[in-house]
């Protein structure tokens, strides 16, 4: 005789956190099924017949207000359903605030909003409470409830926020029917005393309640699966494209090199960095904590990709010889990922990150479109970048540096290549010591330039800040990280150069000199998003940044920590990211993921930030790196959260796509591994090979996250101030 396990119901309403949520109720309830479902997929008429297969529902959290038909879905026609079909219920955020209005509640605004900040909750020590002793709980939320007296809700919990909110129900259950929910995010990764212990309450509670009406749950069957799929977690339909177990395709061979005084530059330099004709890609760990340098050899045949949202085609060049190749039934990523599937690489020298590959860069947009939100209409010339959403190049031969041994390593994937890999290696010694940085002119005479600088209007800027942070308090987002583009225009000088310059004044461990037509782009990015290391047990690492100050003689580590760490608004603001990139991890990985580190204060060339570091491993090899990379884009640091309301509203506030900026760029290795940044502190430049202008025209992206604490004018002056990094490059 077989048993079906328990099998929950998710309802998720568009939020970052329902993974968290999934692997919460999955660790809590040991053997237990999670199936995930949108809050409009179905009507309540459509899903009642279903209901007799799950043993509970989890109604989870989510933007906008319970008493917004769009914003809630079916969650409002759960509490009223007849008790033929009911069963136990627990909300969290949205869900605790939809019951209680169900029964009459008022809905009010917080004075003071609470997003991503941590509250003591008093509890009355029974229900879902029983045996739970102190909590310290995570919140998100702008709105509150204030039940109605003698109704059928039952207050268990209460946080007092006096003197600026008073005293605010966290956790309710209702007198007569299985309906429990709390206020606070049991699932967050700050979340302590109120998470697994309230689940398992509540499930004991659950399974109570079923026994005592004997409610029986139906067998798992065909027409359940076609409507509700599988269950959390499961593969990815990349997965079929990323198998790592066949033999590579094709070899690494490598040569050694011994040369601790040679320079990122200077190898460059006779790689002919400086030809504007021609193409070039460079990944520099130009500061610690960065490491490894990538220098591509490029080939009159390399392979450049190209491809934009909005296209059904992927564009491949060699030299001047450009063809396009239809997607058919794939998208651009299951088409790059069958293109890497022949392209698997062994025999490299472990212990440097690349073999060889893509590189290049991905726009903001397609992250954009990976969340099922329309793209801007290219249709609109106020609108059009002239940027490829997807430029990558197929790196055959290829240089590394190890900053930290000083070793060389010249590789190829190209058969019987021996003669490049000799007179490279030779070449490469034979090249003079580094000059020390500190002794070259900050701008020689060359890169000198008077250029025009077009910064945002700022009374544009300052009005949508008040708007952004007008969503925040109707909680339509817990944070917006608000952007906008300067625009440079000066004389025509060697870009390669300029990046020299920049590689000077704001030396990071995540720079990059890329020249990809028609795409120029310059970065000093001192944030690493993704790396991933080689299959098989892959290990996924994000590293976001939240909090940042500038060295000085007056700021030191101790002055940092009380600056940064110390600061509610600069960790509410990490947290808030940090359990937004566990969403998205869990959403491929399933429950393996952990934070090794949170809010801590790095040390970086020319500044403090505060770090987080989060990590996922998969139990099988049901996913991989570039599964990952498309669950997680646009990047969480440069959107807000819930992820997809923040964007759809953040197109709705900027005037112009975002292009290059706030998208991502790194590698993604033959060997299986890969390494991505987020393009912030960065310049790019549209070549048009058919037009020879005097003046050249960059663009600078800049800007800030928006919480409920955000002054307008303070906003506005740390987006200038990160403009200065790079602006410091055009003189």
């Amino acid at each position: 005789m077989t048993f079906d396990p328990p099998r929950l119901l998710l309802i998720d309403s568009y939020d970052s956190f329902t993974f968290n949520l999934a692997s919460l109720f999955r660790r809590s309830i040991p053997g237990c099924c999670i199936h995930i479902l949108k809050n409009d997929r179905l009507s309540i008429s459509d899903l009642l017949p279903h209901l007799r297969h799950f043993s509970a529902i989890v109604v989870g959290p989510g933007p906008g207000s319970p008493d917004n038909t769009e914003d809630i879905g079916l969650v409002r026609d759960l509490w009223n359903v007849s008790e033929q079909y009911m069963l136990p219920i627990f909300g969290v955020c949205l869900g605790l605030q939809s019951l209680a209005l169900a029964d009459g509640a008022e809905l009010h605004r917080l004075p003071i909003v609470k997003h991503g900040q941590i509250s003591h909750v008093v509890h009355t020590g029974h229900s879902l409470f029983e045996g739970v002793g102190r909590v310290e709980a995570v919140r998100y939320h702008s709105l509150h409830v204030t039940l109605l007296p003698g109704g059928s809700i039952e207050p268990l919990a209460w946080a007092d926020d006096e003197p600026e909110n008073g005293r605010i129900v966290m956790a309710i259950e209702h007198r007569t029917w299985p309906f429990w929910a709390v206020q606070y995010h049991p699932e967050s990764a700050c979340t302590a005393g109120g998470g697994p212990e309230v689940v398992a309450n509540f499930w004991r509670l659950a399974q109570q309640w079923t026994h005592k009406h004997g409610r029986k749950t139906s067998p798992w069957c065909e027409s359940a699966r076609r409507v509700f799929g599988p269950s959390w977690p499961h593969a990815s339909p990349l997965h079929q494209s990323l198998r790592y177990s066949f033999p590579p395709a094709l070899s690494v061979n490598t040569i050694v090199v011994d040369a601790p005084t040679i320079s990122v530059t200077n190898i460059c330099d006779i790689l002919g960095a400086n030809d504007e004709q021609q193409p070039f890609v460079l990944l520099d760990s130009a500061a610690r904590p960065g490491r490894f340098s990538i220098i591509a050899s490029m080939l009159p045949t390399s392979l450049q990709i190209t491809y934009n949202v909005d296209d059904p085609f992927v564009g491949l060049a060699r030299g001047t010889a450009v063809t396009y190749e239809k997607l058919g039934d794939h998208n651009i990523w299951s088409w790059l990922a069958s293109f890497m599937y022949t392209r698997k690489a062994g025999g490299g020298r472990p212990e440097i990150p690349f073999w060889g590959g893509l590189i290049g860069l991905l726009s903001y947009e397609v992250g954009v479109c990976s969340l099922g939100v329309a793209p801007r209409s290219r249709n609109d010339p106020n609108r059009k970048h002239p940027h490829p959403d997807v430029n990558f190049a197929f790196i055959e031969r290829s240089i590394v540096v190890d900053n930290l041994t000083g070793k060389i390593y010249v590789q190829s994937i190209i058969p019987n290549d021996d003669t490049w890999l000799v007179e490279t290696s030779v070449l490469v010694q034979e090249q003079p010591d580094a000059v020390h940085q500190e002794c070259l002119p900050l701008h020689d005479q060359e890169t000198v330039s008077h250029a025009t600088v077009i910064l945002p209007d700022k009374d544009r800027y300052i009005s949508n800040i008040k708007q952004a942070m007008d969503h925040l308090f109707r909680g339509n987002s817990y944070e917006l990280c608000l952007t906008a583009h300067t625009r440079i225009q000066t004389s025509s000088k060697s870009s390669w150069n300029r990046y020299k310059t920049l590689r000077r004044t704001n030396p990071a461990p995540h720079s990059a000199f890329l020249r990809l037509s028609p795409t120029t782009f310059l970065s000093s990015s001192p944030e690493r998003f993704l790396s991933f290391s080689r299959p098989p047990d892959a290990i996924y690492q994000l590293r976001p940044i939240k909090g940042t100050i500038r060295k000085g003689p007056d700021v030191d580590r101790a002055y940092a920590e009380r600056a940064l760490a110390g600061s509610p608004k600069e960790v509410a603001e990490n947290l808030m990211i940090v359990d937004l990139i566990r969403h998205d991890l869990h959403s491929v990985v399933g429950e393996g993921v952990t934070v090794q580190q949170f809010c801590a204060v790095e040390e970086y060339e020319t500044v403090w930030q505060l770090v987080s570091v989060i990590e996922g491993q998969s139990s099988s090899e049901k996913s991989s790196g570039w599964d990952v990379l498309r669950s997680s884009l646009p990047p969480g640091s440069m959107t807000g959260a819930p992820k997809k309301r923040s964007v759809e509203i953040l197109q709705d506030l900027e005037e112009s796509d975002r292009s290059l900026y706030s998208g991502v760029f790194g590698y993604w290795c033959v060997g299986g591994g890969g390494d991505w940044a987020v393009t912030i502190r960065s310049a790019f430049r549209h070549d048009d090979p058919n037009v020879q202008p005097a003046d050249e025209k960059w663009v600078v992206g800049a800007g800030g996250a928006i919480t409920a604490l955000s002054d307008p004018e303070s906003e506005w002056d740390e987006m200038v101030i990160k403009l200065q990094s790079v602006l410091r490059t055009f003189d």
